[in-house]
């Protein structure tokens, strides 16, 4: 790589079905531009059960699962593939905490999670996965 050569990170947002139904998609998208990510793809979508539980395969044996997949199948949820630098990292930052009482103030969970489960929005926890995710929401 060149010295100063910028290498653009990927990254996928899922606006979960809280949010979408809450008709916040704007000011959740109005928060991301404003930290200067690209948006490279937008989609809304309803999650089928097959794709939730192929998408969230690694929480499988937590108890956790089955509701998490019946609320990600309850409503519409719009995916947006990010591009910027460092954009896993400074995405996850944007985000916030899962629980929202732990997110810190300006982030997209703590103005707008109703409480940890229904957290209005998923991003990508690393490069590996945001490649996965990106590829099997929009392929």
């Amino acid at each position: 790589m060149d010295r100063g050569e910028i290498t653009m990170e990927r990254t996928l947002a899922l606006i979960k079905p809280d949010a979408t139904e809450r008709n916040i998609i704007g000011d959740i998208i109005s928060m991301i531009e404003n930290k200067k990510f690209k948006i490279t793809r937008l989609r809304s979508m309803m999650l089928t059960e097959s794709k939730a539980r192929q998408f969230y395969d690694v929480h499988s044996s937590k108890p956790f699962y089955n509701a998490l997949i019946e609320y990600m199948t309850s409503g519409m949820i719009v995916a947006v593939e990010l591009e910027k630098d460092n954009a896993v990292k400074d995405f996850r930052e944007l985000i916030g905490d899962t629980n929202p009482v732990n997110a810190k103030d300006g982030t997209i969970r703590s103005k707008y999670a109703i409480n940890q489960s229904s957290n209005s929005i998923h991003g990508s926890d690393s490069n590996e996965n945001a490649i996965k995710e990106i590829n099997l929401i929009f392929n």
